[in-house]
């Protein structure tokens, strides 16, 4: 059984967003990937990015610096 442990979760409106961040992501080497939304979390679409809680920066200077869209950031237990 996989230990929970603290994450930032980023939700999106769309498929197209998510897949964007993926990208992104596997592009500049951040550690997170896509995963299904959280139960607790809605969201336009069923996707999201799982960041360690640790790299907030690396990932808000992603976002903001790529002009990625998105919903909302979540630091939450998962």
């Amino acid at each position: 059984m996989r230990m929970k442990e603290t994450r930032l979760v980023v939700t999106f409106h769309t498929t197209t967003d998510a897949m964007a961040m993926e990208a992104a992501g596997k592009v500049t080497g951040l550690q997170g990937r896509l995963i299904p939304v959280p139960r607790a979390v809605t969201a336009g679409c069923g996707l999201a990015w799982s960041e360690p809680a640790g790299g907030r920066e690396a990932l808000e200077q992603l976002i903001s610096g790529r002009h990625l869209s998105f919903d909302r950031i979540i630091e939450m237990v998962i």
